[in-house]
């Protein structure tokens, strides 16, 4: 889980903003707020990031994303280090952009930072905090690193640093080493941190086995859902009519073996499971069915569903992981409500509200432009965030529980749209000067 995650000096954020999953001492919706005893501390389950056209809210993903790869693969060598500063100011484009997360990790919480450049990286720092104070693991700057005592006399440790790339997190290069010591670190940003762009597509893997528990749930959902699609299901395709994407034709060739599966898509969006079978490539196509007149089945391919049908199908998969009770992921969701309606949106965000409790432990942070899902009754104060962009193109990032007079029956709904609240696009009228307000 994220217990906090900060950025300064990355795209619109010129100064330091701070999203918190670190729950107020509200009441409401208490039930299913993670409790972490040993820390006396409660997470939060969700953040829905709210604000105007342009005002930072994908930025604030996107830094999410960039830490994501650059502790995950990094930076390739020789090369500069994608950043994306604050650039509406003389000299941020060469001032360094730090990131801060704190997290939880198998019931341990961690705190990772990292500040660099885009020609390399600053300074790095992991520090394990327990209920009683912090232990910092290692600390690197100044072309430099320190370790733990307990990690001083471990060799390799030091060997690893020797070969850490000016652009490399020490991190990434120590899991590449094969060491230990920091690997669930780095196992958090590969496999529990899932980022889902508007345009993200997949479904996952067993959604093609039509007999599996999951796949049945989710076909179940289709159907609550009114898309017309009574199931998902699959049909094999001659391997040589499909065009294997650039990006995955070595993956293909070279290293898809037997009881390996790829997931592929086509520019039509038709996805495929491409897998081995006595040496011979297999390939599968995802096909949606409809029931017809007679009660017979037809078959169409997911690229002639509507955009809304194709992103629940994209979509659906991720709400049933989050609201599985072994889960333990963190779902980031930029425009969660895209091409949804909107009680298709509220429907999908109380199934997973519904199913979390003190013990669970997986995260749900989206951005949306949907204010019906504005309402104290699904969202506490506490989970409703705001980005705000001011005349010089900064942005900010507040919560609603920043404001003592939001109280928890008010209509936040209302007096947002107002612009009370802030995070409202500044629209030119008619006349003169902009409709809606700044922050109070």
């Amino acid at each position: 889980m994220i217990v906090s995650f900060s950025i300064e000096n990355w795209m619109s954020f010129r100064d330091r903003v701070t999203l918190s999953m670190v729950a107020s001492h509200e009441r409401q919706h208490g039930e299913r707020v993670a409790r972490l005893g040993k820390y006396q501390m409660r997470l939060l389950p969700t953040a829905a990031v709210y604000g105007g056209n342009a005002s930072g809210k994908s930025n604030l993903f996107k830094a999410l994303a960039f830490a994501r790869t650059q502790v995950v693969t990094g930076t390739p060598p020789d090369t500069r280090i994608p950043l994306r500063p604050f650039l509406l100011e003389r000299g941020f484009a060469k001032r360094p952009s730090r990131f801060e997360f704190e997290l939880l990790i198998d019931e341990a919480i961690y705190a990772f930072s990292f500040a660099m450049t885009q020609e390399m990286v600053l300074e790095e720092r992991l520090v394990r905090i327990t209920s009683s104070g912090e232990r910092q693991l290692y600390d690197r700057r100044n072309g430099q690193i320190t370790f733990d005592k307990s990690l001083e006399e471990d060799p390799h440790l030091g060997f690893a640093f020797q070969g850490t790339r000016d652009n490399q997190l020490f991190l990434t290069n120590s899991v590449s080493q094969k060491l230990q010591q920091f690997r669930p670190i780095h196992a958090w940003f590969k496999d529990t941190l899932r980022i889902v762009t508007p345009d993200t597509r997949g479904g996952g893997v067993l959604f093609f086995d039509e007999d599996h528990p999951l796949t049945m749930t989710l076909n179940e959902m289709l159907g609550d859902l009114d898309t017309g699609i009574s199931h998902l299901g699959s049909e094999q395709v001659p391997s040589e009519t499909i065009r294997v994407p650039e990006a995955l034709e070595s993956e293909v060739q070279e290293q898809l073996g037997e009881g390996r599966a790829l997931l592929a898509e086509d520019e039509a969006n038709n996805q495929f499971l491409m897998t081995r079978k006595d040496g011979e490539l297999v390939v599968k196509k995802r096909v949606t069915v409809h029931r017809m007149t007679d009660g017979t089945e037809a078959r169409f391919e997911v690229s002639e569903e509507s955009d809304g049908s194709q992103r629940l199908i994209h979509l659906l998969p991720a709400f049933l992981d989050l609201s599985s009770d072994k889960s333990k992921r963190v779902y980031v969701i930029d425009e969660v409500d895209r091409s949804l309606h909107t009680l298709l949106t509220r429907r999908l965000l109380e199934d997973y509200l519904a199913s979390r409790s003190e013990d669970t432990r997986t995260q749900l942070l989206l951005t949306t432009h949907d204010v019906l899902l504005m309402d104290q009754r699904w969202l506490r104060r506490d989970e409703m965030w705001v980005t705000e962009r001011d005349a010089s193109g900064v942005s900010s990032l507040f919560s609603f529980s920043d404001y003592r007079d939001v109280r928890y029956d008010k209509d936040i709904r209302k007096s947002y749209l107002q612009g009370r609240l802030g995070g409202i696009p500044r629209i030119a009228s008619s006349g003169s000067g902009y409709s809606g307000s700044k922050k109070a």
